[in-house]
């Protein structure tokens, strides 16, 4: 009989041990986070759910005792009455005492989150499907952050790593005990800029501009993702921020603005077809391939195919203009202030040979810079 107790509880205690294996897979509570705010945003929300839990354990309390104690089976007999003043004033000045008591931690700390004057560092955050951009007001750093995550993971081809879909190929670098403010817009429809870590989360709006701000307390990468449901690549969409000490983010911006120096120099020189094709592929995977897939074939009729296609194989002048200023009431994003002027001569340069178009069209830099004269 004991032998069967015991194999029973075996049983009924493997799930148990298998979740606490796992537990790391579950949120159970929000992240304390690493800044002042965020931890003012965790002590308020845990002072919040005790004096819930309490509220909870009195009201039920009461019932489960008045059921129990009053009970019919005892012989009690219910109370003929309809109504109470003594009753009625409790149960308004008790909730009215205890909404004051969570309004004023709550007002503390929402006049903290909306404060951000007299900020160190200014970054203009805008939301595009599906990337961010960035902006260092004042510095002229000014780039883009995609989705690096590799597609066989994506597609189950190979195993998923551990900060899949929250790897991106250009990370916001700040400097740590910095006062660092958002301006966060959008470029297309609303996305939604949210770092769990800071406890900052602002809808991302075409036309307007929604400010916040964090100071970070300790050097590390804080990942967060776009909350708002911006369309079908919407999970493709994260944001990793790697804060860092002083020294370290101001060689940064000066490696950054070099890079931007070297990036316009090269819109200058000539490219072979084969330097076009390479450099073009990794622009098209990294910016067109969700709609228009990476061998070219598309979904249509969303996202027509670039394979044999009229664009593809026709002038080259209309296929300029359709990566430059978009396509009206379509998809069809304008690149012509997201990509630099080498990359959409290269990306075209490869819409046009890849998959078998062979027109042996090489666009340069200076052609697109024509374009953008007339």
């Amino acid at each position: 009989m004991r032998a069967r107790l015991l194999h029973w509880a075996l049983i009924l205690l493997l799930p148990a041990i298998h979740a606490a294996d796992v537990s790391a897979e579950y949120g159970l509570n929000m992240p304390r986070g690493v800044t002042d705010v965020s931890h003012s945003v965790y002590d308020l929300h845990m002072t919040i759910f005790w004096i819930c839990v309490a509220i909870g354990v009195v009201v039920f309390g009461v019932m489960f005792y008045s059921i129990f104690k009053h009970r019919k089976s005892k012989g009690a007999v219910a109370a003929q009455f309809h109504e109470s003043t003594t009753v009625e004033v409790l149960w308004t000045i008790v909730p009215v005492i205890i909404l004051v008591a969570m309004a004023w931690p709550a007002t503390k700390t929402l006049i903290e989150m909306y404060d951000t004057a007299d900020s160190e560092v200014d970054i203009k955050v805008t939301g595009y499907q599906w990337k961010w951009r960035y902006e260092y007001l004042g510095t002229g750093v000014d780039f883009f952050s995609n989705l690096s995550t590799p597609k066989d993971e994506i597609y189950n081809a190979k195993e998923k790593n551990e900060n899949y879909l929250l790897e991106v190929d250009n990370e916001l670098v700040v400097p740590i005990n910095k006062k660092i403010r958002f301006l966060i817009t959008a470029n297309d429809v609303i996305h939604s800029w949210w770092v769990p870590d800071f406890a900052v989360k602002k809808d991302a709006i075409p036309g307007f501009i929604n400010e916040s701000w964090t100071r970070i307390n300790e050097p590390g990468i804080y990942r967060g993702q776009c909350t708002e449901l911006c369309g079908k690549d919407h999970g493709f969409m994260p944001i990793v921020v790697r804060a860092v000490e002083e020294d370290e983010y101001q060689s940064w911006i000066i490696a950054k603005q070099e890079e931007a120096k070297a990036e316009a120099a090269l819109a200058k020189l000539t490219f072979t077809l084969e330097e076009q094709m390479v450099r073009g592929e990794e622009v098209y995977n990294t910016n067109c391939a969700a709609c228009h897939q990476a061998n070219g074939a598309g979904i249509p009729p969303a996202f027509p195919a670039l394979k044999a296609s009229a664009i593809a194989l026709g002038p080259v002048d209309k296929h300029i203009e359709v990566v430059v200023n978009g396509v009206a009431g379509s998809a069809m994003q304008a690149y012509g202030g997201q990509l630099s002027d080498v990359d959409m001569a290269a990306v075209i340069t490869y819409e046009r040979n890849a998959w078998g178009n062979d027109t042996g069209d090489n666009v340069s830099a200076k052609d697109i810079v024509e374009f953008k004269k007339k």
